[in-house]
This record gives structure tokens, C-alpha cells and sequence, in this order.
């Protein structure tokens, strides 16, 4: 597992007494944050775990990035997006 290191904005957790495996998307912009959880066991394993969370990621970043902003913050509904994006997908 020594290929699955933590990076920018994902975070590998592999703790022998945790009872989660996986990856935490971490990304805060403009005062908010946004966090999800990948677990190995949802996805698979740690290389699906990881290409989720970087697709969500890369995803989240997209549309923060073309947000318009309001007094220098970002507008409820992209908050409301980014959230969204987090969502579990079932």
C-alpha cells in the first residue's frame, strides 16, 4: 500500500485500529469547507477509493472554480452545487 500516499486536498487513512480504509477529500475555499470520506470497502479497494475521491475532487474544483462570487464569498447555490457533488451517488 506504500503507492497510496497522502497528497494535495486527499488523505489516506490506513490505521490497523480504525475500522476505515480509505481516502478523505479535504478542500476548503473561500472560509468553506468541503469534506468526504472514500472508503476502500464502498468502492472496491484503494486504487477505486482513490480514483473516486479524484474525480470528486476534480469535479468540486471545477465548479468552485467558476463560481461567481458574492461580498468575496461564494454564492449559496454554489455551495449547494459543491455539496451536491459530494453527495453518495446510489
Amino acid at each position: 500500500m506504500s503507492n497510496y500516499t497522502s497528497r494535495k486536498n486527499l488523505t489516506r487513512f490506513t490505521y490497523d485500529n480504525s475500522a476505515f480504509l480509505g481516502w478523505r477529500l479535504y478542500i476548503t475555499r473561500k472560509g468553506k469547507s468541503f469534506i468526504k470520506y472514500f472508503s476502500d470497502k464502498q468502492y472496491g479497494g484503494p486504487k477505486e477509493s482513490l480514483a473516486a475521491a479524484e474525480a470528486a475532487l476534480a469535479e468540486l474544483k471545477d465548479c468552485l472554480g467558476k463560481a461567481k462570487l458574492v461580498d468575496g464569498q461564494f454564492a449559496e447555490s454554489t455551495v449547494k452545487k459543491g455539496m451536491k457533488i459530494l453527495k453518495p451517488k446510489n
